[in-house]
């Protein structure tokens, strides 16, 4: 990892204006295996025919599992221990309502659309399959699926050096697959996502050296005396190729270092997103950091393909209906921003929003006051990406226990996704190391009612 020194500006989980620069995989020459020149190396190897898309994805993952019955479709039927203690609210869409915990949302639902009958859910407590549609266990002996991001990063590249195409901002969670990057898979590390604040590596500090002087090569080689001897022995420092020097140009990067700091935005409109604070519920997950999606919006505007995020802790097993007022206000705030904000940038119809956790919770209040785990059935929440928005998709049975009308699978969100980011996925394969082709997704057609 690389360090840059600097008077830090601290986000919501600790990433700095200047700790930022720690290069999740930034290693040269000898040091390390997989490194950023070697993504890089590997994305132009690909052609990048398509490096000109201007589509791109944020997904939102929460965590823990959200409780589908007390977010976007309250069971008004059910008796109270099912039901629980919200009540609906009209939207903006006639015929459609929500939880009332979500009012900013409910005013744009004609931007909108809510799935209340997402099915196929493996029960693992993770974010692989919201990352790929896939369960976890799938090809596992030759590495395991690949995330949307290592997908768009291998297909498509980058559309700048000095931007990754895949991005990962989930901050560390003790429960650390709540708060997974997007696993490259098959396709191997040279595809994954970088993380502003990636962690397992060796943290190389450039003493006396900062963001201005790695300008200059002489002062940053001069910065590197450990790393430079042991380069210099097998002469592989001389032999520098372009490609190590585009890691380089990541590093001096204007473009990425402006996207990731949100001081640059008007104070006006970080107030509009929130920042998630103070942070509740949290234990071994993420925190609610809105902040998180206002640099996703600045991310896909620098040209970053796929950003993936974490935001709170959804594991409501007691004390579910205090938990869904704070995550679930939180989250009201920054997505109701985030569309509105791409909206007026005219963006909105080239970036794909997913808000979803790994499965949802028992119809059933337990002595706790909270929900339990229920993978038969979930939901989630679509904006942008040239859909046909103010839907609200499918339902549960009268008891929220198992989808009655339109089973949605998590395969046709993912293929939804990739159909918006302008892949054809009936028939796009990307070969497995065995050379054998592989479909993206299993259920290759995109939801009918969306597109």
């Amino acid at each position: 990892m690389l360090t840059l020194l600097g008077r830090p500006t601290k986000y919501c989980d600790g990433v700095s204006r200047r700790s930022f620069m720690k290069i999740g995989g930034l290693s040269m020459g000898a040091i390390g295996g997989v490194n950023l020149a070697s993504m890089l190396r590997a994305e132009a190897a690909n052609g990048n025919a398509n490096a000109g898309s201007q589509k791109s994805v944020i997904n939102i993952f929460l965590g823990g599992g959200p409780p589908h019955q007390d977010m976007w479709e309250i069971k008004t039927e059910a008796p109270r221990e099912i039901r629980g203690e919200f009540s609906p609210i009209d939207t903006n869409v006639p015929g459609i309502q929500i939880g009332e915990c979500f009012p900013k949302l409910a005013a744009i639902m004609d931007r909108l659309v809510v799935v209340r009958s997402v099915v196929g859910c493996s029960g693992a407590h993770d974010a692989f399959q919201c990352m790929t549609g896939w369960d976890r266990r799938n090809v596992e002996s030759i590495g395991g699926r690949p995330a949307i991001g290592s997908v768009l990063s291998k297909m498509y590249g980058p559309r700048d050096a000095g931007i990754p195409p895949a991005v990962a901002l989930a901050a560390k969670t003790a429960h650390e697959p709540w708060s997974e990057p997007g696993s490259p898979g098959f396709l191997g590390s040279a595809f994954q996502p970088f993380r502003p604040n990636g962690s397992g590596m060796d943290d190389l500090t450039l003493n006396g050296v900062s963001l201005d002087r790695l300008e200059d090569r002489r002062s940053l080689l001069k910065g590197l005396d450990q790393l430079k001897r042991s380069v210099d022995a097998t002469g592989t420092m001389k032999g520098m190729d372009s490609f190590t020097e585009a890691a380089f140009g990541v590093l001096t990067s204007s473009s990425l270092a402006d996207a990731l700091d949100i001081s640059k935005e008007p104070q006006e409109v970080r107030e509009r997103y929130g920042d998630g604070k103070p942070y509740k519920y949290q234990y071994d997950g993420a925190p609610t950091c809105n902040d998180h999606i206002l640099m996703a919006r600045r991310l896909v505007e620098a040209g970053v393909r796929s950003v993936t995020l974490s935001f709170g802790r959804w594991d409501s097993h007691g004390d579910n209906f205090n938990l869904v007022r704070d995550h679930g206000g939180k989250l009201d705030q920054a997505v109701s921003a985030l569309v509105l904000d791409l909206e007026e940038r005219g963006m909105l119809n080239d970036v794909t929003i997913l808000v979803w956790g790994e499965f949802g919770r028992t119809p059933r209040v337990n002595p706790g006051a909270g929900r339990d785990h229920w993978p038969q059935v979930s939901c989630a929440l679509m904006a942008g990406g040239g859909m046909r928005t103010g839907q609200a998709i499918g339902a549960t049975n009268r008891l929220g226990e198992y989808a009655a009308v339109r089973p949605v699978d998590m395969q046709e969100i993912v293929g939804t996704a990739y159909h918006n980011l302008g892949i054809d996925v009936m028939n796009t394969t990307i070969a497995d190391p065995t050379g054998r082709p592989q479909f993206l997704v299993d259920i290759r057609e995109p939801m009918r009612e969306l597109v």
